[in-house]
């Protein structure tokens, strides 16, 4: 019975050996193809998402992030602001259907803590909470006579843009490739208001990021 447990104990100390992560690097980057939609305006985006971070310690992470996305959807009246919604009911002929296309372009950054979990060998899971900024730029695209005089009565320059605080939550997990090299992926929910006054609600959107993170620095001890 003593040799057992004696046994069993050198496993598990030669599991958890190999379980640990040597080396975690001083600092981290991250960069990804990225999408980021959302369903409330049937908005699908495509872009770019890059990170750098500073490990403090090896379960604390401080960090910035920053995204880019195009894509394009449609507006309907009842994506509007109430008060605009009236309006266009007194202009457009009942049982008329009418939508807006329009072209997006977003940039999200934010900044802030990320918490690692590293004790499996290769691979890093992490949690972090979602604060920053979302810039937003839709331009209008009037496909109709009836659209075009919309548009130059409630945006006459053709465009929108504007640029609200979000808040939300996200995670992943990064594989461990090599020391120096890894493959991340990211999750990130964010809820946000932008064009008060234009549409009539706020929103969500979900991004997901894919790329490479690469790692250097001194050994985190």
């Amino acid at each position: 019975m003593r040799r057992a447990i004696l046994l069993l104990g050198l496993c598990l100390s030669s599991f958890t050996a190999f379980a640990q992560q040597d080396y975690v690097p001083r600092y981290e980057g991250f960069a990804a193809y990225s999408y980021l939609t959302s369903p409330k305006l049937n908005l699908v985006e495509r872009g770019f998402n890059a990170e750098l971070g500073v490990n403090v310690n090896r379960w604390l992470t401080i960090g910035a992030d920053y995204s880019i996305f195009t894509g394009h959807s449609d507006i309907f009246p009842q994506d509007l602001a109430l008060a605009l919604q009236a309006q266009l009911a007194a202009v457009v002929p009942p049982g008329v259907p009418i939508f807006l296309p329009f072209d997006s372009t977003t940039y999200t950054f934010a900044a802030g803590p990320q918490f690692s979990l590293r004790k499996f060998k290769w691979v890093t899971l992490f949690a972090r909470p979602g604060l920053g900024g979302l810039h937003e730029t839709a331009n209008l695209k009037p496909n109709t006579p009836l659209t075009t005089a919309i548009v130059a009565q409630l945006a006459p320059s053709g465009k929108k843009t504007d640029l609200e605080f979000f808040y939300g939550a996200g995670g992943g997990f990064e594989i461990n490739a090599s020391k120096h090299i890894g493959v991340q992926a990211t999750f990130d929910w964010v809820h946000t208001t932008l064009f008060q006054g234009f549409l009539n609600s706020s929103r969500n959107s979900l991004r997901i990021s894919v790329g490479p993170t690469f790692r250097f620095g001194e050994n985190v001890k």
